[in-house]
């Protein structure tokens, strides 16, 4: 695969934020007697406010906005057993080392994104889009089309690097390349993507002398 840019999702693909996801959506969970299971069924890869728009159907507009405060407060302070994701780092360094552009793409808002990405020192990208920038989260293109338009790069040139099904189906429908990571077998989408991985780890990426860069899989 040949592209010119990376765009990564953050939570599940950059760094391992569930144990804090799942505590947060839990307790949430628990106060509306919903289980837990229905509840972390829906929610990855999508912004805080659409789950509890679905959550909350029939609720007002302003009940739903102070339970995504509430909900904010608790997810932006809580980053106990937040880390980085094997080869996350050493990925983005050589990104970096290369001048190849890269930029988070995020369903977080600002509060809860930044907060988990100073906790696990991850190099800080030049473009870091989050769910106050998009009208339309994922699974919708909006968020990776904004990326890439950030990024001065086509969408076609850039991959996708997501976890979820919901960040998946957001990259084809932008039209990027895709790379799956721990997505779950049988997720919608997933047979559309370039490669689906275990790890970051296994992604070999060289900038040609042209300033293509090559994506291929370490042997």
């Amino acid at each position: 695969m040949q592209c010119k840019g990376f765009l990564f999702d953050l939570d599940g693909t950059l760094v391992n934020s569930l144990p804090a996801v799942e505590r947060a959506w839990c307790s949430w969970a628990d106060r509306f007697g919903i289980s837990h299971d229905e509840v972390l069924n829906f929610i990855h890869g999508k912004q805080a406010i659409t789950s509890l728009r679905h959550f909350m159907a029939g609720a007002s507009e302003a009940e739903i906005a102070a339970e995504f405060t509430r909900l904010e407060e608790i997810e932006a302070s809580d980053t106990n057993g937040i880390t980085p994701l094997p080869g996350a780092i050493e990925l983005l360094q050589h990104l970096d080392a290369s001048a190849i552009p890269w930029a988070i793409v995020t369903s977080g808002s600002v509060p809860v994104a930044h907060a988990r990405h100073r906790a696990t020192g991850l190099p800080m990208p030049k473009v870091f889009v989050t769910a106050e920038q998009v009208k339309h989260g994922k699974p919708e293109p909006d968020a990776y089309l904004l990326g890439a338009e950030l990024l001065g790069l086509a969408p076609e040139t850039c991959v996708v690097v997501e976890d979820a099904a919901a960040g998946v189906l957001s990259g084809l429908a932008a039209g990027c390349h895709v790379i799956a990571v721990n997505v779950p077998p049988g997720s919608p989408g997933l047979e559309k993507v370039d490669f689906s991985l275990t790890s970051l780890e296994a992604i070999s990426v060289t900038k040609q002398h042209d300033g293509i860069v090559s994506v291929d899989l370490k042997a």
